[in-house]
């Protein structure tokens, strides 16, 4: 018997999309709601400044209608270079409102790097923090087709030499903020454009849509347990891809954002308690800054602090110091590519039961898939079919869904290699467990193979982590004529602790190890690290070679 012919009465041209059941997704649909609903409510605290959300709109708006004004339209690029700021924050509303794409700079990055973005992202404006003018001057000079340059005063400081040819307020000024703004007629419409950080060459720029940075900070908002009385502390840089998109989450549950210019311990305790924060987001090494303040810059709070962090695992002596501070911990990952994060580690009930150091052991796994992420996997690298979720075999973490990006910029071949096979590829090593959470081991460069065993450099250092003198450890594989490769551990101390020799350090390790995952070699001192703070093993891995 024939199957019959489809049917085909839900897809009639009568149910087609139209105005009234269909719009595009974009997040900046979140600040014009939150204007509408909470127009008094105070959006925004930078230094003195203050901003209702009635005013920031209005702001955005002036901007988007003064790049408009200036030729800067749909498929244009621009860049920005500025610590966490209200200018900043704004540029994440106000540049896509114009059509155009955001190209938040990272602000650690030398002349060099920053000229090689402008240039291959083709940016048509840059904005420029004072703070950052010498550096941006640099760049500029490298460059032959210069974009526009608009300076943003550094609030408090005397007026420098700038490399714009107007100031932010007064390039505000030129717009309207009653200037209509249409959102894009295609929600998979480039919004941002962010460039990873390039350790082995030149960096990739990684393009993200309105429909992702909608979705994810829908996400966030969910995750993270947002709401209209958020305070959020801006600890995360704003360029590290878009803030995680929580520039657009804590706005999409009309919260509060507080900016802060510098990641210090002092600023970071004295801003929870003047502002009431609520939540922050932090990398590993920043919550390992505030657990080893000096106890002058600490604070107590009369509510507990929610701190999401993300990256590599912070080792479970870091969870329970900030436990122990009054912070709750969540555990997120994700990267540039997956618009920040893409899995948590949702809390069980039945972890409530269990000590400290266990239950921060549960947390620093990487967990489940985000509320708005399709799927995650764990695959074989050759066949690219799951690995049992045994919590022992060893795969490649894989992404898919509407909260991965569009693909690199200009970079056809690294973008089909990223999706081989339906799936981005993420380059971490990772383990499933039976009850589904995942937990990387390793990066695929940095995993260490000894004897034929593999070694997880970070479970090497979780357990450096736990010595009651070191501050920062990083393992590497340093080449053995016996076993192929050893464990090369670089660590930084603690001030003022008593100092152990390296012998003291491997005798901690075998007491805590099996003995083939041990260091072999011990290396004391500061550890090299990237632009956005993450050690540089790459770096560490030449020294070891020749050592």
């Amino acid at each position: 018997m024939q199957d019959s012919a489809p049917d085909d009465r839900y897809a009639a041209p009568h149910l087609r999309p139209r105005a009234a059941n269909y719009a595009p997704l974009t997040p900046l649909s979140y600040l014009a709601r939150a204007a509408a609903i909470y127009p008094g409510k105070l959006a925004v605290i930078d230094g003195v400044a203050r901003f209702s959300y009635a005013t920031l709109y209005g702001r955005c708006r002036r901007f988007a209608d003064a790049l408009r004004r200036r030729g800067i339209g749909r498929g244009d690029t621009v860049a920005i270079i500025a610590p966490n700021s209200a200018a900043l924050l704004e540029a994440h509303y106000g540049v896509p409102m114009a059509g155009a794409v955001l190209n938040a700079l990272n602000c650690r990055l030398d002349a060099r790097a920053i000229a090689f973005i402008l240039e291959h992202g083709g940016a048509k404006l840059v904005l420029v923090d004072g703070d950052f003018a010498a550096t941006m001057r640099e760049a500029l000079a490298l460059l032959a087709r210069k974009p526009i340059a608009i300076d943003i005063a550094v609030p408090g400081a005397a007026s420098g030499e700038g490399v714009g040819e107007a100031e932010y307020e007064a390039f505000l000024a030129e717009g309207d903020p009653e200037a209509p703004w249409q959102p894009p007629a295609d929600e998979w419409q480039a919004i941002a454009l962010n460039y990873t950080s390039g350790t082995t060459g030149n960096p990739k720029g990684v393009v993200l849509h309105h429909r992702g940075g909608y979705l994810n900070a829908f996400g966030n908002a969910l995750a993270f347990g947002l709401s209209a009385r958020t305070v959020y502390l801006w600890t995360l840089p704003m360029f590290h891809c878009n803030g995680w998109t929580y520039s657009w989450a804590v706005t999409a549950v009309c919260g509060t954002h507080v900016c802060l210019r510098r990641v210090e311990p002092a600023a970071i305790f004295a801003a929870i308690a003047e502002h009431g924060v609520t939540h922050l987001c932090a990398a590993p090494i920043v919550l390992n800054m505030l657990i080893h303040a000096p106890e002058s810059a600490k604070r107590r709070f009369p509510h507990t602090v929610e701190v999401a962090t993300g990256g590599a695992a912070p080792p479970s002596p870091v969870i329970a110091g900030m436990e122990r501070m009054g912070f709750r911990v969540t555990h997120l990952y994700g990267l540039t590519e997956s618009y920040g994060p893409a899995t948590i580690c949702e809390w069980q009930a039945e972890w409530d039961g269990l000590a400290l150091e266990e239950r921060a052991a549960a947390m620093a796994r990487q967990g489940v898939r985000y509320p708005t992420l399709d799927d995650i996997a764990v695959l074989d690298p050759a066949s690219l079919a799951e690995v049992p979720a045994d919590g022992a075999s060893i795969g490649e973490l894989a992404l898919r869904g509407n909260t991965v990006m569009k693909g690199y910029l200009k970079n056809p071949e690294a973008t089909a290699e990223a999706f081989a096979g339906g799936w981005y590829h993420t380059g971490d090593l990772a383990v499933r467990h039976p009850d589904g959470y995942v937990e990387i081991k390793d990066r695929a460069k940095d995993i260490i193979i000894s004897g034929g065993e593999n070694i997880s450099s970070l479970e090497v250092e979780e357990v450096l982590y736990r010595h009651p003198a070191i501050l920062e450890a990083a393992v590497v594989a340093r080449p053995d004529p016996k076993w192929g490769e050893s464990p090369c551990a670089f660590v930084t101390l603690k001030p003022g602790a008593e100092p152990p020799t390296a012998e003291d350090i491997i005798a901690w390790c075998r007491a805590n190890l099996a003995h083939f995952k041990a260091p072999r070699t011990v290396v004391f001192g500061p550890l090299p690290k990237t632009s956005t703070g993450k050690i540089q093993k790459f770096a560490l891995r030449e020294r070891a070679r020749d050592m």
